[in-house]
């Protein structure tokens, strides 16, 4: 490996620039050009010989944009995500045994706390929940059926059950259901208004 004499900043092409602990000697860190534009992107982070972190500023903009997390057996646990753009990591992908995206959470108030979380079958979304306010407990609900959006339920009440859901129909309309017992059975409000997946009214 050699190491970077580039005042610049740029390693040159095709080179990678290897980090050492000053205390212990040990390797700590391998930074590289991915691409061979003569800039570094790809920064390898290391406990011994095992990767435990790479992080990648695909767009070259100077702001990391992908964390990927390698477990105890060097395989990718979760990858980090700046849905912005501008090196802030607030969506994360976990990988199921197949390889494939099973969970997928996020920070929609970037906040470092996760607010909305989407669950994975066979590559499609199946259910989704929600903290939509913020107070750390989950108020909503979404269940799909292939890429289609079957059922939304919201928590109304604050008692960590949903108390008020949606069920769309083939027809895209939408009936409104009640559970203001929280017993988990649902019946139809009586002044239910039909609506579609955007909320518009229908008749």
């Amino acid at each position: 490996m050699a190491v970077c004499a580039c005042s610049d900043g740029r390693a040159p092409v095709g080179r990678v620039q290897p980090v050492y602990d000053k205390t212990t000697g040990q390797l700590q860190l391998v930074q590289s050009d991915a691409n061979s534009d003569g800039k570094i992107d790809t920064w390898n982070y290391l406990e011994g010989a095992r990767t435990v972190r790479i992080e990648i500023d695909r767009d070259q903009d100077g702001k990391i944009d992908q964390w990927q997390y390698y477990d105890g057996d060097s395989k990718i646990s979760k990858i980090g995500y700046s849905l912005q753009g501008d090196g802030r990591e607030d969506a994360w992908t976990y990988l199921g045994p197949d390889g494939t995206v099973s969970r997928v959470e996020s920070s929609p108030r970037r906040d470092g706390k996760v607010g909305r979380i989407e669950h994975y079958e066979k590559r499609r979304l199946t259910t989704a929940e929600e903290d939509t306010d913020g107070n750390g407990t989950i108020d909503k609900w979404e269940t799909y059926d292939g890429d289609k959006l079957v059922i939304v339920a919201f928590d109304t009440t604050n008692r960590g059950t949903p108390d008020r859901r949606i069920v769309y129909g083939a027809d895209e309309s939408g009936r409104v259901e009640l559970d203001p017992a929280g017993t988990g059975r649902f019946v139809p409000a009586a002044d239910a208004t039909r609506t579609d997946r955007s909320g518009q009214k229908r008749p």
